[in-house]
């Protein structure tokens, strides 16, 4: 069945409330959305999360990316050979990673579809039910504490801190977070990229003589510096997990070639899509490291294909694939957030539609 048409419009969906990293401030986001038709009417549907600070990829990049580079070599093309089509999608141009994700997606929908199954078991996979995190935007010590409770009430039980924004005064974030919830309940620390090497041993080595018990720390250095990686894996005890220093399956080559991290972190904006994720979560399963599937600041559409990868990927271990819970006005359904838990649908595809009631 060949590609007959694909379609590229923007959305904007403001937040409950500001997502504070060390990056950057949100308000609102941008999702850019794509959508594929097939001959005989199935439709596909994609989306794209630009996030200039992390993967480069701005709303008109991405939506220009996929019209003018990537679009004209897909129509007319068979839709059963998906990995043909991620080549050339992958191909099309240098970078553009979300670009080329949103479109990937669509076709991944719409393939699962043809074949009338949920993307998950098109996949291989068998459950649709994960367990989520939450995360907890950079604040005050006291204010991310409170945030903190505020989630184990919602059901709760993992969450993911936001820190190295203020480095002197990060441990202290956790610290305060621990004394209010306990000991029970599972903390992971993601910097961001806002520590130096030397910064991240001496946070690191005072949360564990601390006792804070941190189950991870995400992406502690620049993005370039598997060096710095290296060195803090070699001096704690705390497994370190990569995440914006992963693109590519090249990256994950080096990442594992070098055993700079213990764990990484997939998401598909950073991947190019979804054929580009199951090759690094194959490579790290050789490797003996497991993977933690994530995302940007996404609606349900893209995160339904993360979601679904996650279930059908043994060792994709750890899920953050929270962003929809962040929008004031989520505009799509199929997916379903229950306390911790993420349950995808098991109609054909990504199981995603839009919200008959949505208006922007």
């Amino acid at each position: 069945m060949k590609i007959e048409s694909l379609k590229v419009s923007v959305e904007t969906l403001p937040l409950i409330k500001p997502f504070k990293t060390a990056l950057r401030t949100a308000m609102e986001i941008e999702n850019i959305m794509v959508s594929v038709k097939l001959e005989d009417g199935t439709e596909g549907l994609g989306a794209a999360a630009p996030t200039v600070a992390i993967t480069g990829d701005s709303t008109k990049g991405i939506m220009t990316v996929i019209e003018e580079a990537i679009t004209p070599h897909l129509i007319g093309r068979d839709i059963e050979n998906i990995n043909a089509l991620s080549q050339l999608i992958q191909r099309s141009c240098v970078g553009n990673t979300s670009a080329k994700a949103a479109v990937e997606i669509a076709l991944y929908d719409a393939v699962s579809k043809r074949w009338q199954l949920p993307l998950f078991q098109y996949l291989g996979g068998k459950s649709n039910v994960l367990k989520n995190d939450m995360t907890i935007s950079v604040d005050e010590p006291e204010e991310m504490a409170k945030a903190a409770l505020s989630l184990i009430e919602s059901g709760f039980s993992t969450m993911k801190i936001k820190l190295g924004k203020d480095w002197k005064s990060d441990v202290e974030r956790v610290a305060c977070i621990r004394a209010a919830v306990g000991e029970q309940v599972m903390i992971r620390i993601d910097a961001n990229q806002g520590w130096t090497t030397k910064q991240a041993i001496s946070i690191i080595h005072e949360i564990e003589e601390r006792k804070l018990n941190v189950d991870l720390v995400e992406q502690p250095v620049q993005a370039h510096d598997i060096e710095g990686l290296k060195e803090i894996k070699r001096s704690v005890q705390v497994p370190i997990m990569a995440d914006e220093s992963l693109f590519s399956p090249r990256d994950a080559m080096r990442l594992l070639n070098e055993h700079a991290v213990d764990f990484l972190n997939i998401k598909l904006m950073k991947t190019g899509g979804i054929r580009r994720a199951l090759q690094i979560a194959d490579m790290a399963e050789a490797a003996g490291v497991e993977c933690m599937i994530g995302s940007m600041m996404e609606s349900s559409v893209s995160v339904a294909a993360a979601a679904h990868l996650a279930t059908a990927h043994p060792n994709i271990t750890k899920i953050d694939l929270d962003a929809p819970l962040w929008i004031k006005n989520e505009p799509f359904e199929g997916i379903q957030f229950m306390k911790d838990q993420l349950l995808i649908s098991d109609k054909p595809g990504l199981g995603v539609k839009r919200k008959s009631s949505f208006t922007q």
